[in-house]
């Protein structure tokens, strides 16, 4: 079983990671891509969404499966609930971590995590348009066309990439569909994100 640090460090990245989108162009179109992207993105304030993750664990025979809901709340405010199979919640709001289970909350403050940190100013920075911020923290191809996009974050510190050696997100226009993570030691998580249309 991993260490406590390692498993709370894993959910951190992917609570954060549900919502991130960051670019770094390898062409001219895909700047331009990129720039439209980024603009689509900076225009939502709020969101709500329903996930379904499958974790691949190499000591397991079959995938682990979780669903609940996701919601975002410019400019630092996003919550991730998960329903099944057992309830359980994350919360963050600024530079502060609420995670709660079984009854227990713990609250930690993300500067002493700095990979997890590294997230979070790419997530500030994605929804802001802030592009130099992104490419301080992720080297990314970015694929396909605003209908349907990929990207592939590669984490720049070698803390971060210790965790987690790549980040897939797709989605369609403004929208992200999916966000699967590839662990360095060869475990992977696949998300799949549905919005829920707003009132």
């Amino acid at each position: 079983m991993l260490p406590a640090d390692i498993r709370l460090r894993r959910g951190l990245l992917v609570l954060l990671g549900t919502v991130l989108l960051a670019g770094t162009p390898v062409s001219q179109a895909a700047e331009w891509q990129l720039g439209e992207l980024m603009q689509l993105l900076a225009q939502t304030q709020n969101g709500q969404a329903r996930f379904v993750e499958r974790k691949y664990i190499s000591m397991l025979d079959k995938p682990v499966e979780s669903s609940g809901e996701l919601s975002f709340t410019a400019p630092d405010r996003m919550e991730m609930r998960t329903l099944k199979p057992r309830k359980q919640s994350m919360l963050l709001e600024g530079n502060r971590l609420t995670l709660e289970q079984d009854g227990r909350q713990k609250t930690v403050n993300l500067p002493s995590y700095p990979e997890v940190a590294a997230f979070v100013e790419g997530i500030r920075g994605t929804l802001a348009g802030d592009r130099q911020a992104l490419e301080k923290v992720y080297r990314v191809h970015l694929l396909g066309t605003p209908a349907r996009w990929q990207l592939m974050l590669e984490p720049r510190e070698p803390t971060m990439s210790r965790i987690i050696s790549r980040i897939r997100i797709g989605g369609s226009q403004g929208e992200v569909s999916s966000v699967a993570y590839d662990h360095a030691d060869g475990d992977r998580s696949e998300m799949q994100i549905t919005p829920l249309a707003r009132p």
